[in-house]
């Protein structure tokens, strides 16, 4: 039997089927209902499912995982596999927590930090004794690109390009895609460096939309060999929970 495993962000909602801890196959809907998780499924029978929201307004989806299998509701109020000392667990972004599950189930017993590269950016650390304290959450890359063109009189709309790789801009555009990309990188650095001094032997894990810059980034650096890129580590930490709850 399969778990299925659903994440909903704010732009789309990513589904993932499990054999255990393997995955069989993922999707992303821009909008999800009973429907496209049907189509999604292709008559593939459900032992487990869990659901992570951003968004209200799931009741009909909540039926129809209660209906065809064993429904969990993912919060920081059920048993985790991992130590949460969150000052304010209720405002926990349920994506950090899962990333941070994924991480401790992929590499146990290791220091990890997770650099979640979204809409913001987050920087979370899981000890090896599988605790976790938080972390820092960052204005995204199009987010800094937004907020200087709202912020300002004259600084244009810019697009995130990944293939810029200039230190210096010639002119006003590539100047914000050098401020931009590189201040984000030379962020990413400042993290790791200072999460290194404290903790040896961390591994770096990197998901979210934007994790391939962060991976030709930070792979052509001194951290490249504990560099690890897993797009779907949230997934992997959602399939955890339901894998406590059954073991």
């Amino acid at each position: 039997m399969h778990n299925l495993i659903i994440d909903i962000g704010n732009s789309s909602a990513k589904l993932g089927l499990f054999y255990n801890r393997s995955i069989v196959k993922t999707y992303s809907f821009r909008e999800l209902g009973p429907q496209q998780i049907e189509e999604f499924l292709e008559g593939e029978k459900i032992n487990s499912s869990i659901l992570s929201t951003v968004k209200a307004g799931v009741e009909n989806i909540e039926a129809y995982l209660s209906h065809i299998s064993r429904y969990i509701r993912f919060s920081t109020e059920i048993e985790m596999p991992v130590k949460v000392h969150y000052k304010t667990p209720n405002t926990l972004g349920l994506d950090r927590l899962a990333a941070v599950i994924g991480a401790n189930s992929l590499y146990r017993n290791k220091n990890c930090l997770v650099i979640d590269s979204g809409t913001c950016i987050t920087y979370d650390l899981v000890d090896s004794d599988g605790n976790y304290y938080g972390g820092s959450i960052s204005p995204g890359i199009n987010m800094r690109y937004k907020a200087m063109n709202s912020f300002t009189g004259k600084l244009p709309l810019v697009e995130f390009n990944p293939r810029f790789s200039e230190k210096n801009g010639s002119d006003t555009k590539t100047s914000m895609i050098s401020g931009v990309q590189n201040g984000v990188v030379y962020e990413a650095y400042g993290f790791i460096e200072s999460y290194s001094r404290q903790y040896s032997d961390i591994i770096i894990l990197l998901c979210g939309g934007d994790f391939n810059f962060f991976d030709t980034q930070l792979k052509n650096s001194i951290f490249a060999q504990n560099v690890k890129t897993v797009p779907d580590l949230v997934l992997i930490g959602l399939n955890e929970v339901i894998k406590l709850r059954n073991d």
